[in-house]
């Protein structure tokens, strides 16, 4: 806005010394100046188009009388002094109206033409260099002060202008972007009150449907979530009994018969049986109330526990381990009981859907105060259109869902679940297409 005003500035000046030359040969005292119609003799002179065009013509001969007057006359005297002669021809400028004054040498007469000023703004730059430096610097440095102070004045003005304006726009955009910030950290009371009427207002009302709606959606959604939460709750625990019975009395029957069918009744009571307590688990571990019993352990020793427990089994089932486990102590606020099922479903996992031969590696690391366990295999892996998902509930690595694996596509979901309740996570990680690596991380203390 400063460069537009000086810019405008300029341009008016521009602009004025060229409206300044336009009109300044279709004025009347440029029509009829006194050498357009001055003679040597006065009597010869013809004054009719000066006076019909609104002016008046005089003449003052040596001796300072009006020897002559036609239309307008600003004089009104027939003789004049010489001081007011002098007054007349050095503050006629101060006047409202034009004086062209010529003088006639051989007719010894002044010629005095007259015409009404319609508008005059008198603004003129001239220098000479006869002047003394003296002059010269001053005078230079009174326009440099004006010109000075007049960029000061404006610049005043413009910051004025431009705060007040930006305000009219800042200060509406910042609280549309705080509302926005607050709905997008899951605040969704956040509304948005600007008190305007112009387009600011509209987007106002918009953002404050727009966050209502959401509000809306989100409350019916946690109100959905809940009630599938509690849904499935209900109906696992209300199933677990009769499922267990079935299981012991299939268990009886088959110790007294090897019959097919009851066999299958036995192993498939099973089946139902183990995802029926994870479903239930999942749902609890979803429930607000759900929180670990966490105590300050020594997860290296920890580690160590629970896969002195695990070893026999990845043995019986003809795979190979690897254990990395530093000898130093690392402290974290843990939950032994949780953490052991989140390692026995890594390691339930890898056994169920990887040939015999596999390796199993476990290595513990510290990284950024976090406590990073690597569970790698190099088994058959997870297919990479998976990879997004397998932490999703009943998703498995196995989509034909082959029953003979056992495996319900909750144990990751659980896993995940527990990692996140110790503060910390569970990830996949890119393991060069062979096998897969499961990541842990946990807060250190």
């Amino acid at each position: 806005m400063f460069l537009l005003f000086i810019l405008a500035t300029v341009l008016a000046f521009v602009l004025i010394s060229v409206a300044s030359s336009w009109i300044a040969g279709s004025l009347a005292k440029n029509r009829y100046s006194a050498s357009a119609i001055m003679k040597e003799d006065y009597r010869q002179i013809d004054t009719s188009a000066v006076v019909e065009n609104g002016g008046g013509v005089q003449i003052v001969d040596k001796d300072l009388r009006v020897v002559y007057s036609s239309g307008v006359d600003t004089i009104r005297k027939d003789k004049l002094s010489i001081q007011e002669f002098t007054a007349f021809l050095t503050e006629n400028k101060s006047n409202p109206y034009h004086y062209d004054i010529l003088y006639q040498p051989k007719g010894e007469f002044w010629l005095i033409v007259t015409f009404p000023t319609s508008i005059r703004l008198d603004f003129a730059l001239v220098h000479n260099k006869q002047a003394s430096s003296g002059d010269l610097l001053r005078a230079g440095g009174a326009i440099a002060f004006v010109v000075v102070s007049y960029l000061i004045i404006l610049a005043f003005f413009t910051f004025i202008y431009s705060r007040g304006t930006a305000a009219k726009i800042t200060i509406p955009l910042k609280k549309l972007c705080d509302g926005t910030k607050l709905l997008r950290e899951g605040d969704y009371s956040a509304r948005v009150d600007l008190r305007l009427k112009n387009e600011f207002a509209e987007l106002q009302d918009t953002f404050n449907d727009m966050a209502d709606r959401i509000e809306q959606e989100i409350a019916l959604r946690r109100k959905s979530e809940e009630d599938r939460r509690r849904l499935i709750l209900d109906i696992s625990h209300d199933l677990k009994n009769p499922l267990s019975s079935i299981q012991g009395y299939a268990e009886l029957l088959c110790q007294k018969s090897q019959s097919p069918e009851l066999k299958a009744i036995y192993q498939n009571s099973q089946r139902a049986n183990r995802l029926l307590n994870q479903l239930f688990e999942l749902s609890k571990m979803d429930s607000p109330d759900f929180s670990l019993k966490l105590v300050k352990e020594d997860i290296c020793e920890t580690l160590r526990r629970i896969y002195g427990e695990i070893v026999p089994h990845l043995e019986s089932a003809g795979f190979q381990y690897e254990f990395n486990i530093p000898e130093d102590s690392c402290y974290v606020m843990l939950d032994a009981g949780n953490f052991g099922r989140l390692i026995q479903n890594l390691t339930d996992n890898a056994v169920r859907y990887n040939p015999a031969g596999t390796t199993i590696s476990v290595s513990l690391t510290v990284q950024n105060n976090m406590a990073v366990i690597d569970f790698s295999d190099d088994g058959i892996g997870i297919p990479s259109n998976l990879a997004q998902d397998i932490f999703k509930p009943f998703v498995r690595a196995d989509d034909s869902r082959n029953s003979q694996t056992g495996g319900s596509g909750l144990g990751l979901s659980i896993a995940k679940k527990i990692a996140q309740a110790h503060g910390g996570d569970l990830t996949l990680c890119e393991n060069g297409g062979k096998g897969c690596t499961f990541r842990i991380t946990i807060p250190i203390i």
